[in-house]
């Protein structure tokens, strides 16, 4: 978490900001609010001109694979599809894009059938885009990762992982796409104008089976659940083999998972927030 100093220093820099490339905001008036999320950092801009939303760069993000350049110019590659958000700025550290008016899904409302096809859709859509400049490399963020976790907490097996996720070849990709990477409840917003994707951080170019491994990982799917979603993604008219995309998907799932362990550890490390270490707990080899 932010401690209050660094969350006044935030505020005032924000406030700069706004002061120096929106003029109507700042003389309509304004408020300036937190948003509650894992990686923290981000402000709610509520003023009668407008609802914005700021996202900082910093250090620790920059660590745990966030980058708001890329941010910046994935949403404007995706614009048209009205997908995410509106870039409005991307000053650094700062990025600010429209507020989007919407609920988050619940964990039980994520899984419901209706929501899984909504969000075959959209993904299907999203896949069907030119990729970006932006091409995601996991051995690399493995690598970078490693660098910032507590080694008290490594075991034999675990480096023995390690050696095998950066020195093995990863899975070839089916399609090479625009992947989000983070897909749960509370990054899918329904809204009236349908089903609408937040935190696009870690979005890049990627096989299209890694995002969906991710998202039966990272939402603790069942194995019924996940030939369920991946079903719905082919009706969706998305990859038309399924049983190519099914073993697809099952090749990236052991990388997901290290990918998620290192994530967890290393945000750990970053904030002493037992809830990290309790999430990594299951995936520690």
């Amino acid at each position: 978490m932010l401690s209050r100093i660094n969350a006044e220093l935030l505020q005032s820099e924000l406030q700069q900001l706004i002061e120096k490339y929106y003029p109507a905001v700042n003389t309509a008036g304004f408020r300036l609010s937190p948003v509650a999320g894992l990686t923290g950092e981000s402000w709610k801009i509520s003023s009668v001109a407008g609802n914005l939303l700021a996202r900082h760069q910093s250090f620790d993000k920059q660590i745990a694979g966030a980058n708001r350049r890329r941010e910046s110019a994935i949403l404007r590659h995706v614009a048209r599809q009205k997908s995410g958000p509106c870039v409005r700025l991307y000053s650094p550290p700062w990025l600010i894009v429209d507020w989007i008016d919407g609920t988050p899904l619940t964990e039980q409302d994520f899984a419901t059938p209706a929501t899984r096809q909504a969000l075959s859709r959209t993904l299907v859509n999203l896949h069907q885009l030119p990729p970006s400049g932006y091409r995601l490399n996991l051995q690399q963020q493995f690598a970078l990762y490693w660098q910032h976790i507590d080694r008290r907490r490594l075991t034999p097996r675990w480096l023995r992982l390690h050696q095998k996720m950066i020195s093995q070849t990863p899975p070839a990709p089916l399609k090479l796409a625009l992947v989000h990477m983070d897909i749960h409840g509370g990054n899918v917003l329904n809204t009236p104008d349908g089903v609408r994707l937040i935190d696009w951080e870690y979005a890049a170019n990627a096989d299209i089976a890694l995002e969906l491994a991710a998202i039966v990982r990272g939402n603790g799917w069942s194995a019924q659940q996940q030939n369920l979603f991946i079903r719905e993604y082919v009706n969706a008219g998305g990859y038309q083999d399924i049983t190519l995309l099914q073993q697809q998907v099952n090749r990236w799932i052991p990388r997901v998972d290290y990918l998620m362990l290192m994530w967890f550890e290393v945000r750990w490390q970053q904030t002493g927030e037992s809830q990290y270490s309790e999430w990594a707990h299951p995936l520690r080899p």
